[in-house]
């Protein structure tokens, strides 16, 4: 994921800041300031790779000088507090070169500002953070007047409109994705909560070099630790503001969450820890936020409403396809394909064929699950064949390059990235057809909305769409398990015989990794002296390079490949691998080159790795090859694809040592031989990966500093650290019916229905149902009959029209039962808080039996209406006599008052009306009571009254939305204090404590 960030601000006097300086720092050059008399030189910067001053059509030529520019601004300024310029700061995506990074904030800045009349002082940095990583950016100072001809004219005051910054925000974010699609980059920015609120959070990381701020005469080093903070603050104010920019940014790389997820997240946007409890208490009043219960931890989790409705979408589109059957391919072909595979010399196994078998079927959705190593591009090699035999035009999509670089190569498919893919889309190029077949390899890496507009696009077209992948190896970067839950809908084909390893037994680890018996295969490693311990790290690492060192001088023909899983210890890697090819004399002359990832060394005969798609060069993110020749200007390397690519540094520098890699890297690579050095922050999917890529054998190291024993190795290694989606919860959306929630069919809801909440009596007139078109399948089970004709379907993918009668009037009696179902629970739940508020009245406490009674009755409650208990309680609360009469069996008035609580909890500004309402019903009745000498009711009122102003310290949400009525709520002037502290104080109201459920 790419970097979001763009920052305006007014570079002004008023701040003692000066247009000169500010352009001499951001250019990296000597500029004189002819109104301070001094010269402001920072010709000594680094990192300024490319600098210009950009003027519209009918701006004076001689403003293209920067001194001249900023001297006249600072001229014609004459007010002492006079705003000078303004500046846009903006990340460049890391991923691109630096020609391109260039190229992009040129175009960026010539249509957005230059174009409206602006003249533009752009200033590319690419500046290197302390992890070694580029952190480029740009700088752009800009006019605030309209020029002509003859000079400067009035400010523009639409330039200064927020909606104005909006633009340029999320045109920003168009322009750069659609750049990093055209050059085939495996990254977007993310710019979604900028269009669900225009202001998108600021990243807590500045960019750039150590920053720095101008003040009055000179240059001062800005204070690191308060700018975090002031970013910190004032993102805390956007999500107490609208906390949905909060769960959005949260559930962008995770479908559910748990508190802790939202405290630490809290924790790093906030400032304090006022401000952290209500960025906190925004969070969990947010309206979309969705609660699912507890996970198997006994944690809770949650997700939004959003998330929900987009795995809806996921799960939709792959049941119209997965009904729908209009790409069959005939036998023969098939058989075509089979016959002419053999002859190659392949010859698929059981599994294989099976697999095939179930891709080239007639639905429009195929799912195979393969595990590392079976041989998966093998079969869809041969199922292109049939599908071209078929008149069918066969496309394949991978999340990365390389990937897709692997799937081409394997099977013959054309493939090109998602984001390639979805660019073309976007411009109205490579729509898929119904004659289309799109294979999406490694697709248990891609997340749920990006799997989600595939399929919603494929199902539109009526193309058929074959998912391969492997749910337990790396997991996807974004939020979801899309690809586990399709197959666990739908099913599919699975490929269990590893064919990678050529020995039995490894064949069998592969198998167990891919289980979760992790332990086991590393015990097989072990007992075959692969596993090696060493004291440290830092052993360890040397132990590896060792025998790395040994394997490739004995082997010298033999593919290798040392895996860990940071970028950190990869560069160490690299390193150590260098110095033993140096040693041993097998490189060439020293050529020291800057890349982007920093200065490097390179010789003919280095292993490197080229790290960003190329189609020019016909390289991908992960191209593995040796150096031929190599100079400060150029390289010629060949690729282990047998090509020689020849290129400019200046070209293209995103390159590196490729001795070493990052395990992530690894996925779908094979090698002769594997080397790991384990870390504390691998997985059992990463353990999957690395101890999978071989042919021939794998060793792994690890030192004791980080893995006391091989116990903690093994319990390390086997940690499952799988995605998961909102709808594998009970509750996904209390909102949803049990079909839009689950995505099933009509028929299946009913069962589901039945399932849960019709009592064990009634099963049986049921459980005889048996739809049209179905027959009795082995052990009494259903199963379709396949030679039946097509039936008739709308073009919505609705259920068959033949089947909706008696499914419609089943359906009607499962409501029925339903609606008897809620009843009860409600009248139970409405008796147990009766009883407990009678004990209260009574003066007493609530025995254990009536608080066992009421927990008991709120979770059979929950489970026929999600929120239900916490609906109705609140409902009682506020008039006690409604429970009373739910508990006599009159339950109108109580569904009522229980419907009308749903809607304040879902709708922030309904709570805050009603708010209002009851605080002014209960001031004037306490203003009554006290007039009449009623001074036990007015005692009453007020507690009442205090009650409601201390619930705001649990509702920020609330509390933010009624700030804006304080009129309404009888204050007349600010005191400072929280809105609660201050309705109290205004009110002159003692806070005190309710009546309540106590238990």
């Amino acid at each position: 994921m790419a970097i979001y960030h763009l920052h305006v601000k007014v570079i002004g006097r008023k701040s003692g800041s000066s247009a000169v300086a500010s352009a001499a720092y951001r250019s990296g050059s000597r500029l004189r300031d002819e109104r301070q008399g001094r010269v402001q030189d920072f010709s000594a910067k680094r990192g300024v790779v490319h600098s210009e001053v950009m003027l519209p059509d009918n701006a004076p030529e001689a403003w293209s000088d920067r001194e001249r520019l900023w001297n006249d601004v600072e001229a014609f300024e004459v007010r002492k507090d006079a705003q000078l310029a303004r500046e846009v700061e903006f990340a460049i995506p890391r991923e691109m070169s630096v020609r391109d990074g260039i190229e992009l904030a040129r175009d960026f800045v010539r249509v957005e500002f230059v174009d409206r009349g602006m003249i533009a002082d752009l200033n590319v940095h690419w500046d290197m953070g302390e992890d070694g990583m580029p952190k480029p950016h740009a700088h752009v100072m800009l006019t605030m007047r309209a020029v002509d001809e003859n000079g400067f004219g009035q400010k523009v005051r639409d330039w200064n409109r927020t909606e104005m910054v909006e633009r340029w925000r999320e045109r920003w974010a168009e322009l750069a994705n659609e750049r990093l699609a055209e050059l085939d980059i495996d990254a977007r920015i993310d710019h979604r909560s900028l269009e669900a609120q225009g202001i998108a959070l600021e990243p807590q990381s500045q960019i750039g070099a150590p920053a720095q701020r101008i003040e009055g005469e000179g240059i001062e080093a800005a204070d690191r630790a308060e700018m975090h903070r002031e970013i910190a603050r004032n993102n805390g104010e956007e999500i107490i503001a609208d906390p949905s920019v909060a769960l959005d940014a949260i559930t962008q790389q995770q479908s559910t969450f748990t508190p802790r997820d939202m405290a630490r997240f809290a924790h790093r946007h906030s400032d304090g820890i006022d401000q952290f409890n209500a960025v906190m208490g925004a969070m969990r009043s947010a309206p979309n936020l969705v609660e699912l219960g507890k996970d198997a931890r006994g944690e809770d989790r949650f997700t939004t409403r959003e998330m929900i409705e987009a795995e809806q979408r996921l799960h939709r589109a792959a049941e119209l396809m997965a009904e729908r059957e209009r790409h069959a391919v005939r036998d023969a072909d098939r058989e075509a394909a089979l016959t002419l595979a053999e002859r190659r010399g392949l010859v698929l196994s059981g599994e294989q064929a099976e697999a095939l078998a179930h891709v080239t079927d007639r639905p429009d959705l195929g799912v195979v699950v393969g595990h590392a190593g079976t041989g998966k591009s093998a079969m869809l090699g041969v199922a292109r064949e049939a599908w071209e035999a078929a008149g069918y035009q066969v496309r394949g999509v991978a999340l990365s390059g390389i990937a897709a670089q692997n799937l081409e190569s394997g099977s013959g498919i054309s493939s090109r990235t998602i984001a390639s893919l979805e660019h073309g889309w976007e411009q109205g190029r490579d729509g898929l057809t119904s004659r289309d077949v799109l294979v999406f390899d490694e697709a248990g890496m891609v997340g749920t909305r990006q799997l989600e507009r595939v399929l919603s696009h494929a199902a539109e077209a009526g193309a058929k769409v074959v998912l391969v992948g492997d749910p337990q190896q790396l997991q996807s970067i974004e939020a979801g398990a899309a690809f586990r839950s399709i197959h666990e809908r739908h099913g599919g084909a699975e490929i269990g015989e590893v064919r990678r390893q050529r020995e039995n037994w490894q064949r069998d680890a592969t198998r167990d990794l891919a289980t979760g018996k992790t332990g086991h295969a590393l015990g097989a490693y072990r007992s075959r002296g692969m596993v090696h311990e060493a004291q440290t790290r830092e052993q360890a690492r040397d132990d590896l390079i060792d025998r790395w060192d040994r394997d490739r001088q004995a082997s010298p023909d033999r593919s290798r490949i040392i895996l860990t899983h940071t970028n950190d210890e990869v560069r160490a890697l690299n390193e150590a691998a260098r110095g033993r090819m140096r040693a041993a004399s097998d490189l060439g002359d020293e050529v020291r080159v800057t890349v982007e990832r920093g200065m490097r060394h390179f010789a003919s005969g280095d292993r490197v790795m080229f790290l960003q798609n190329e189609r020019g060069l016909g390289v991908k993110n992960g191209t593995l090859g040796t150096i031929e020749q190599v100079s400060a200007q150029s390289m010629t390397v060949q690729t282990d694809d047998g090509r020689s690519v020849r290129f400019d540094i200046k070209d293209y520098n995103r390159i590196d040592h490729g001795y070493a890699a990052t395990i992530h890297k690894a996925q779908g690579m094979t090698v002769d031989r594997a080397h790991v050095l384990a870390t504390p922050g691998m997985d059992a999917h990463s353990s999957y990966v690395a101890l999978s890529r071989h042919r021939y054998g794998v060793d792994l190291h690890y030192g004791r500093d980080d893995f006391a024993n091989p116990d903690r190795l093994t319990r390390t290694l086997s940690r499952d650290r799988a995605k998961d989606m909102a709808s594998d919860y009970e509750r996904a959306d209390p909102a949803q019916s049990y079909a839009e929630r689950r995505g099933i069919t009509f028929r299946e809801r009913v069962a589901e229905i039945v399932r849960k909440l019709v009592p064990e009596k009634l099963r049986d007139m049921f459980d005889g149902f048996r739809s049209p078109g179905e027959t009795t399948g082995p052990n009494g089970g259903r199963s379709p009959e396949r030679e039946a004709p097509e039936r008739e379907t709308s073009g919505t993918g609705a259920e068959p029209r033949e089947t909706e009668a008696p499914e419609r009037k089943l359906a009607e009696e499962v409501e029925k039962e339903v609606r008897r179902v809620r009843t009860r629970a409600l009248v139970r739940h409405a008796r147990a808080v009766d009883a407990i508020f009678e004990a209260q009245e009574m003066g007493g406490k609530a025995s254990l039996e009536q608080v066992k009674e009421l927990q008991a009755a709120r979770k059979v409650f929950e489970g026929v209406r999600p929120y239900g208990s916490h609906d109705a309680e609140a409902a009682y609360k506020k008039d006690p006599e409604l429970a009373r009469e739910a508990a006599s069996g009159r339950v109108n008035r109580a569904v009522r008052a229980l419907q009308f609580e749903t809607e304040i909890r879902i709708d922030p500004s309904r709570r805050a009306d009603r708010f209002v309402e009851r605080w002014q019903k209960l001031d004037q009745t306490s203003l009554r009571q006290y007039q009449a000498g009623d001074m036990s009711g007015y005692k009453a009122t007020r507690s009442a009254m205090g009650d409601m102003a201390k619930s705001l310290e649990r509702d920020p949400q609330l509390e933010s939305i009624l700030a804006n009525r304080k009129k309404d709520l009888g204050i007349a002037f600010e005191s400072g204090r929280r809105l609660g502290l201050e309705l109290a104080f205004s009110h002159g109201i003692d806070l005190g404590r309710g009546r309540g459920i106590g238990i």
